[in-house]
């Protein structure tokens, strides 16, 4: 029998391998993506795709600065819903399956820690004069030394998947889904109980663990470039990481085996999945079949 499985395409699955990211490369980045993921379909898997858009809206955003004297910027959560109705058109093309895409709201608070001390980097490196420019439009920029200015936002935790509902209703029709592109387009609840757009970002990982808990999902994968997590990273010592229990990755995680801005929130996401009882594996895209049989992969839960 099939299972239910939440993929969380990383980055590299929509772009060259060089990092690039026009219209052409990312066509073919995600008919190559996509080859996988027909296969676990063919397999008898019932999959739910959501995926990340750091490129996507770094582009957005430089249009943005290149045309702010003509056009008004638009904000962040503009920039997801664009992004993720933009790649979802892309995995439809190449599926070849009947799919469908969910332009889909994550639930933030406004009280949340990350907006009072945003650090989440996005978009390219400017000098400090482009930066000071872009300050007086509201937005926060920090050096980063030898690299330039950085815009920098809050990425709040993500509480709740909002169109959830739909993607489970077009699940249950018999359609692939492709969910919560982005983490999200991050919006938060007023006290007159409206939901508005916040200028933030969602992290796609974090997203992924709440969204696969909502759309039922026996098996969360985290899709990245590597067959599995590593210990000792850059080490002599480093070897990859197969079966392991939730304590275990925990103090994994707590010796700083795992980096903040690469592998460290693909282990939380996993982590946090398991831990409320279900299944996660680390892997690539290439093993995602071999990792449901329990061949390879970073494996938590099983």
């Amino acid at each position: 029998m099939g299972e239910r499985v939440l993929i969380a395409l990383g980055g590299n699955a929509m772009t060259a391998p060089d990092g690039s990211a026009s219209p052409d490369d990312q066509r073919r980045a995600v008919e190559r993506a996509m080859t996988h993921v027909a296969t676990l379909i063919g397999a008898g898997h019932q999959v739910v795709l959501t995926h990340g858009n750091g490129p996507q809206v770094g582009n957005l955003l430089l249009k943005n600065q290149i045309a702010a004297e003509v056009v008004p910027p638009v904000p962040l959560d503009w920039c997801g819903a664009q992004t993720q109705a933009t790649i979802g058109v892309l995995i439809l093309n190449a599926l070849g399956h009947p799919a469908a895409v969910v332009v889909t709201r994550t639930l933030v608070d406004l009280g949340d820690p990350a907006f009072a001390d945003p650090v989440k980097p996005i978009g390219r490196y400017f000098s400090e004069a482009e930066a000071r420019r872009f300050e007086r439009l509201g937005q926060t920029w920090r050096a980063f030394p030898g690299r330039g200015f950085r815009r920098v936002v809050a990425s709040p935790e993500p509480l709740e998947i909002i169109d959830a509902s739909a993607a489970l209703a077009l699940m249950d029709a018999g359609y692939t889904v492709v969910v919560a592109g982005g983490g999200g387009v991050p919006v938060a609840r007023l006290a007159d109980g409206s939901l508005t757009g916040v200028e933030a970002v969602v992290d796609k990982d974090a997203a992924a663990a709440v969204l696969a808990s909502a759309v039922r999902a026996s098996v969360l994968v985290v899709a990245t470039d590597v067959p599995a997590a590593v210990l000792g990273y850059g080490t002599e010592l480093a070897r990859p990481i197969g079966r392991v229990t939730v304590a275990e990755l925990r103090a994994m995680q707590a010796d700083g085996h795992f980096a903040r801005g690469s592998m460290g929130p693909k282990v939380e996401a996993a982590l946090r999945f398991a831990e409320g009882g279900g299944r996660a594996v680390i892997t690539s895209l290439e093993h995602i079949g071999a990792a449901l049989a329990g061949e390879i992969g970073t494996a938590v839960g099983w």
